[in-house]
């Protein structure tokens, strides 16, 4: 109940922060502000090539050693702050694992702050791209770089400035490097377990992937993301007797009524979008999740007995997934002749949706980027944010805010690229937003 007051409290203030603008909640405290910005430029380069060493890490997600090497070496990097870390071994979801490191203030009423990074990458060992590589004095090269060794890099360039300026205390903070971003675990009770854990007990959730790599926005909203396979049978027989009676349509024929009637139901509904990537059909099919491949068999004169389809579907909001997924269940049932179905929509990636309190936390976030002369943040357009493990923790903290980390071009390709002037940036708006959340008051009556 603590928490849910505490929470509560934080949402109310930042509500007056959003409508009376920063010097409504924020103290005029220059000093320390300019206490942060000071040490994140005198220790840019130290956190440069810091960065440098853990981009040449190989961490590819099913490199499970080179994603716990990459988490020993932040570890040593927390440790070095005073936080308290340990490893959560990932064996029973088939992955390296995740680091968690906290600092408890000692004060009851400060904050709860989560901040969420990731170790793994997208790229394998055998992968040609592996070297950090400058291209001039703004743009580097690097696997991982932007998604999201250079977030994780923020995360402790921002913190080591809190803990030097005196302040760090002010607040409680959990950090989770997961170790299976790129490719989760499962099931996923187990892999996101800890993340799930750290977001109940936060009051507020601050993600550090690059966001849409324009560094004016942040993402106050995710569409989450889950896949869906479609299974449909039919009766198989001579094709000059489809339609008759006793024969009916053919598996085929059912999986285009059922895509079709999917895109007429749901096409213009709200922000989502469900998309079917992959379909077999014929007298056999036969199909590898692995390598999401498959081989199927039929002939023009034998009614299909069978169709695989496999796809995926995006919401931005828990109801437009749950009306979804009753839309698609409904289609499925109202069978051809002759032909059944079933549809099975997987957990995967819930929605971050775009909350009151996530809009109020952007806008403290746009104040700190203003008091520092760097300009506005606005919200990112949900289009443009795919999902991310933020939105494991939505539905847990009161606000939610992502997007805060290096940003940059080409992600999850050889040409991953990150603009290097905005590590100083962010880590500077992210230190000095994580300062103004410190110094809220915890009785609205102050107010």
């Amino acid at each position: 109940m603590t928490q849910f007051f505490t929470g509560l409290t934080l949402y109310f203030c930042l509500t007056l922060l959003a409508i009376g603008g920063e010097s409504a909640l924020i103290p005029d405290k220059d000093s320390t502000k300019q206490k942060l910005v000071t040490f994140i430029d005198q220790n840019l380069t130290v956190a440069t090539a810091r960065l440098e060493q853990a981009v040449n890490i190989n961490s590819g997600t099913l490199n499970l050693a080179g994603v716990k090497q990459v988490g020993q070496f932040y570890q040593s990097q927390f440790n070095a702050i005073g936080f308290q870390t340990h490893w959560v071994d990932g064996q029973s979801f088939g992955r390296a694992g995740h680091l968690v490191a906290e600092h408890l203030s000692k004060h009851t009423n400060a904050p709860k702050i989560l901040l969420i990074g990731h170790l793994d990458t997208v790229f394998a060992p055998a992968d040609a791209f592996q070297q950090y590589r400058p291209i001039d004095e703004r743009y580097v090269a690097g696997p991982g770089i932007t998604d999201m060794k250079g977030g994780n890099s923020i995360i402790l360039l921002a913190l080591g400035a809190l803990q030097a300026s005196g302040t760090l205390d002010q607040l409680s903070i959990k950090v989770v490097l997961t170790g299976d971003e790129e490719r989760s675990g499962e099931p996923l009770s187990k892999s996101k377990a800890a993340l799930i854990d750290a977001a109940k007990w936060a009051d507020i959730a601050l993600g550090f992937e690059d966001g849409d790599s324009d560094i004016k926005t942040a993402v106050i909203a995710r569409r989450g993301s889950v896949s869906w396979e479609l299974n449909v049978s039919g009766k198989p027989a001579h094709s000059s007797q489809i339609f008759q009676p006793e024969v009916g349509a053919g598996a085929i024929f059912e999986t285009a009524r059922i895509l079709n009637e999917f895109r007429e139901g749901l096409s213009d509904y709200g922000e989502l979008t469900f998309n079917p990537g992959l379909m077999l059909g014929g007298t056999e099919v036969e199909y590898d999740e692995q390598s999401a491949s498959g081989r199927a068999f039929g002939k023009s004169n034998v009614i299909a007995q069978t169709t695989k389809v496999t796809g995926g579907l995006r919401a931005l909001t828990p109801d437009e997934l749950a009306h979804a997924k009753q839309v698609m269940q409904n289609i499925v049932q109202q069978n051809l002749p002759h032909t059944s179905a079933t549809l099975v929509i997987d957990d995967g990636y819930p929605p971050m949706a775009p909350t009151a309190g996530n809009r109020n936390l952007l806008a403290l976030y746009s104040a700190a980027s203003e008091s520092l002369g760097f300009g506005p943040v606005i919200a990112v357009n949900p289009r443009n944010a795919g999902a991310a493990d933020i939105s494991f923790t939505a539905e847990y903290v009161t606000m939610s805010l992502d997007g805060l980390g290096l940003m940059g071009s080409g992600g999850h390709t050889k040409y991953e690229i990150a603009d290097m002037q905005s590590f100083g940036t962010n880590a500077k708006k992210a230190a000095v937003l994580l300062y103004y959340l410190s110094q809220h008051k915890t009785d609205p009556t102050e107010l």
